[in-house]
């Protein structure tokens, strides 16, 4: 594909890929056709369908997939996102100032577009400090699709109740961290042997299973739409399978640490491996994955948060929590299609589909009329992971030195090929 800036692209035909269609479920030799910015076709795309001027590009047999929607980053990060053919980022409130007013929302909501969508959450209350309820509904009307109670679980029962009854009443869906604050309030581990063997403080995973107990039980009664940014523990799963058997409107998600890697990885004090939520026992790793195969989990994200040397480098009880996980994000949940757990559609579906309906964004679709937020995937290209080498803010990734197959070798946003 030739290197085209910006703008200079009007219509682009991308030739002999394998269709990715999470919608219909199927995987199709074939192309795409973009014309101004919209998928015009897709399928047997014949040269009578374009100008000689138009470009054309050889996808080599590479997978042709809807870009990834990106659910609950930290930090707007466009060259990690466009690296890991995410096209649209969904904001955590998490901001410097916190995004509890409008005027932060539309500031958020204006990161220019031909690099990557951004689309803010609200945040739940004011200064994120989980005492008293922020101006919600003229948030919704600058741009916010969710409000948030950003890092930390509001543990006033009430306040959370009259959020979701008020949310409820504004159709926004409540992102909550699910984690009981009073039992991890100094940890930085889950209880188990290996933080026991550091001497780190921690904290039991029934943690998150009581945060997620209790806000199940406040979205039943309000008939609000709850979803857990992350979840983590077979007994979270359990209560979420539950409930969406009740008809309770909750939805959940997770990263790919939490699939991938133990508590054991914290060892010896590895500070990028100290996550939120915090990694599990191994049978919890195991759990998350089951939780994706039955299809209790609803996306799959990066809990992309970047840590520069400052926030990382420093004893594992003083270093920040979170990981740069954009990039990342497709490779390594490529290991699922690669193990059997789900399928390429399905994964899709996951990384895209679902997360941009959850939130009512028109996106993450193969179809004609759609806007062209389009990845090319080489699923099998081999690679490995180097902290150093990563393209965005910070490389603090658990993952470091991992070998892995699977990369994203074009991102193209709104038509236009980005890179």
């Amino acid at each position: 594909m030739s290197r085209k800036t910006l703008g200079d692209i009007a219509t682009l035909a991308i030739r002999n890929g394998r269709i990715v269609d999470p919608v219909t479920g199927t995987v199709t030799e074939g192309g795409v056709l973009i014309r101004d910015g919209v998928i015009e076709a897709i399928g047997d795309i014949e040269h009578g369908l374009f100008r000689k001027s138009d470009v054309v590009a050889d996808a080599r047999g590479a997978l042709i997939a809807p870009g990834l929607v990106d659910v609950g980053v930290f930090a707007i990060d466009p060259l990690a996102a466009s690296a890991g053919g995410i096209t649209t980022s969904l904001l955590m409130p998490d901001q410097s100032p916190p995004l509890d007013a409008p005027a932060l929302i539309r500031q958020a909501a204006s990161f220019p577009a031909g690099a990557m969508t951004v689309v803010p959450f609200a945040a739940a209350t004011l200064g994120l400090a989980g005492t008293e309820m922020a101006e919600i509904g003229l948030m919704k009307r600058a741009g916010a699709v969710a409000v948030s109670t950003g890092r930390a679980w509001i543990a006033d029962s009430g306040l959370m109740y009259r959020l979701l009854t008020y949310a409820s009443a504004f159709d926004l869906i409540v992102v909550t961290h699910a984690e009981d604050g009073t039992l991890t309030h100094d940890a930085v581990a889950t209880d188990g042997e290996m933080p026991t063997r550091l001497g780190l403080p921690s904290a039991p995973a029934v943690a998150e299973a009581m945060a997620v107990a209790r806000d199940l039980m406040l979205a039943e009664e309000t008939g609000a739409r709850l979803h857990f940014r992350q979840l983590t523990s077979a007994r979270a799963f359990d209560l979420v399978r539950a409930a969406k058997r009740r008809g309770v409107r909750v939805t959940c998600g997770v990263s790919p640490a939490h699939l991938l890697l133990s508590d054991q990885a914290i060892g010896p004090f590895r500070t990028f491996a100290r996550l939120s939520p915090p990694l599990r026992s191994e049978d919890d790793r195991k759990a998350t994955i089951e939780a994706v195969r039955d299809g209790t989990v609803d996306l799959i994200c990066s809990g992309h948060d970047p840590r520069g040397p400052e926030a990382k480098r420093l004893p594992y009880v003083s270093a920040e929590p979170g990981m740069a996980g954009a990039e990342t994000l497709l490779t390594l949940a490529l290991t699922l299609v690669k193990d059997g757990v789900i399928g390429l559609p399905r994964l899709f579906e996951l990384l895209s589909t679902a997360p941009a309906k959850l939130f009512g964004l028109e996106l993450g679709t193969m179809t004609p009329g759609a806007t062209a937020d389009i990845i090319l995937v080489d699923d099998g290209k081999p690679w490995k992971i180097v902290a150093e080498a990563l393209a965005g803010q910070a490389g603090n990734t658990p993952f470091d030195g991992l070998p892995v197959q699977g990369r994203v070798l074009k991102t193209i946003k709104g038509g236009q090929p980005l890179g």
